[in-house]
């Protein structure tokens, strides 16, 4: 028993060590630090040209897996291109204001003099095959890279500052996450809660 609790206790250092580590955030230009003395602020998303795994163009990407879905049952793949989009404006953006909200303790209004604009650049999606961990077959993490803008909001070319957002890691403890919507929006909440944690 004793053993099965180490090694539980083990895996779980291991899981957060590499998601923790595996994510980089730098400064590339300007200063973010006027933010600091805002307590609201706007955040928007945006997907374009956007990599997915090895397709340069999500669209291309999108195709395959909705072919491949529809070989096997019609219907399936068009249901899944449609759950794919829909997920980030219902999984995605939902996690990530979530936890820059408690991280940062601002809250979220158009009306902020600044706009944080989270422009997503690529996407790998990960996999998870059979139990807990993959044991029963192998998993990889989802992660996504991204740019990061913040503007004044009422004049969109004064650009404050550039942040890039690099291998952000998104996996659920456990293992159990063969949805691949789930495994990037744990992806989008840890982007989220690290971004607000470098800014603020």
């Amino acid at each position: 028993m004793k053993f099965i609790f180490k090694a539980s206790a083990l895996l779980l250092f291991v899981f957060f060590t590499l998601n923790t580590q595996a994510q980089r955030i730098k400064k590339t230009e300007g200063d973010y630090k006027p933010l600091q003395n805002e307590s609201t602020i706007n955040i928007e998303f945006t997907y374009e040209k956007v990599a997915v795994g090895k397709f340069d163009d999500e669209a291309d990407y999108i195709k395959k897996k909705t072919d491949e879905y529809n070989k096997k049952e019609p219907g399936r793949g068009d249901n899944w291109a449609k759950a794919w989009l829909r997920d980030r404006e219902e999984r995605y953006e939902p996690k990530f204001v979530d936890l820059f909200v408690k991280e940062s303790k601002r809250t979220i209004s158009r009306e902020a003099k600044y706009t944080l604009i989270f422009k997503t650049k690529s996407i790998e999606p990960g996999y998870n095959i059979g139990g807990g961990f993959g044991m029963y077959g192998g998993r990889k993490n989802a992660e996504i890279d991204a740019e990061v803008w913040i503007v004044e909001t009422a004049n969109r070319n004064n650009i404050i500052a550039k942040i890039t957002v690099e291998n952000a890691p998104g996996g659920v403890w456990g293992g159990y996450d063969y949805d691949t919507g789930s495994r990037v929006a744990e992806s989008y909440a840890i982007s989220g809660k690290k971004l607000a944690k470098f800014i603020y």
